[in-house]
């Protein structure tokens, strides 16, 4: 009972519990396109519920690019939602405009209240690399040294340690010489959700991309999902993993929501070639379960759907694994 949609590739995903539902969100993109590969550039963000995470009900499209000329007139991609101090729901998401063909992405923001119709706060822009901190990133798009000016897939949550919001996006630190080694995770912070201030990366290093980021604490300790693929290793990444390079999803090992971060030492989910991307954890009445979209698993096409969760457990170490069915069945 995978989160499917019969004519449209399904792909990044992202969860909120309100009471016994499950809200999903997640990209869509017409199969008939034919190439998947074209769906990142013809997306629009669908809204699904569920009691189990498993038999959803599809509520349809919920979000998309903005009337043009608009900074987010081409696509609206990866986000989350959060309830925000003022018992709105808040989206962040990821934009880009037909001006820029694309290539420069930024964050924006939009509000509900009932999850599904959202309105655009002002003109929907809530946080580019601009201000002082902005020299710490790639600011501008480095044509042929990295694809595209990144700066996406916002994760926002409440600051544990004070009355304000955190975020933590995709992108790429400053002056970094080799490609592959200047993925960051970008950081902002905010009062009240609405008025944000760019901070420097909270980690980098290791990949030239980390994507679809995640922080969360369970049993006392902090964790940064990620997602990355065996292209994006570092050389020296690629020489000190034992397995070599893989596609799928990592997670950062912190003191705390700021860090400091390091890398855990062992990938939580990856194969070659990809089975599980761009994965979600979240905390259930019976645990972690982690969701992620399916990719080509077995070296097939591509398949484009989340698959069902799978349980996640915290180790006596403080690591994150997977739950062997086994066990997971008694």
């Amino acid at each position: 009972m995978v989160l499917a949609l019969k004519d449209h590739f399904v792909w990044d995903s992202w969860y909120i519990r309100d009471g016994d539902t499950w809200h999903g969100y997640y990209l869509k993109a017409p199969r008939s396109l034919g190439d998947p590969e074209l769906r990142h550039l013809n997306a629009s963000i669908g809204h699904a519920t569920s009691t189990d995470l498993v038999n959803w009900d599809q509520q349809g499209h919920t979000f998309g690019p903005a009337e043009g000329p608009a900074w987010d007139d081409y696509t609206t991609w990866t986000g989350s939602v959060v309830r925000g101090d003022d018992d709105l729901w808040h989206l962040y998401y990821t934009g880009t405009s037909h001006a820029e063909d694309a290539l420069y992405q930024r964050v924006g923001h939009a509000t509900s209240t009932d999850l599904h119709n959202w309105t655009r706060v002002g003109d929907g822009l809530a946080l580019d690399l601009k201000g002082e901190n902005a020299h710490h990133y790639e600011a501008d798009h480095l044509v042929g040294f990295w694809h595209d000016r990144a700066m996406r897939d916002p994760w926002v949550m409440k600051d544990p340690d004070g009355d304000g919001w955190l975020m933590y996006f995709t992108a790429r630190k400053a002056d970094v010489a080799e490609p592959n080694a200047g993925g960051c995770i970008g950081f902002a912070t905010s009062p009240d959700g609405y008025d944000w201030t760019l901070q420097p990366p909270v980690f980098v290093g290791g990949y030239g991309q980390l994507e679809v980021p995640q922080v969360f604490q369970k049993d006392g300790h902090w964790f940064c999902l990620f997602c990355t693929a065996a292209e994006h290793f570092s050389k020296e990444r690629a020489e000190t993993t034992q397995t070599g390079p893989t596609t799928g999803n990592h997670y950062l090992i912190g003191d705390s929501p700021r860090g400091p971060w390091q890398l855990a030492p062992e990938f939580l989910d990856g194969a070659l070639p990809p089975a599980r991307y761009a994965a979600r954890i979240v905390d259930t009445d019976d645990g972690l379960m982690i969701l992620g979209f399916a990719d080509r698993p077995g070296g097939g096409d591509f398949v484009g759907h989340v698959m069902d969760p799978e349980p996640v457990r915290v180790t006596d170490d403080g690591l994150l694994e997977l739950v062997p069915q086994r066990m997971a069945a008694e």
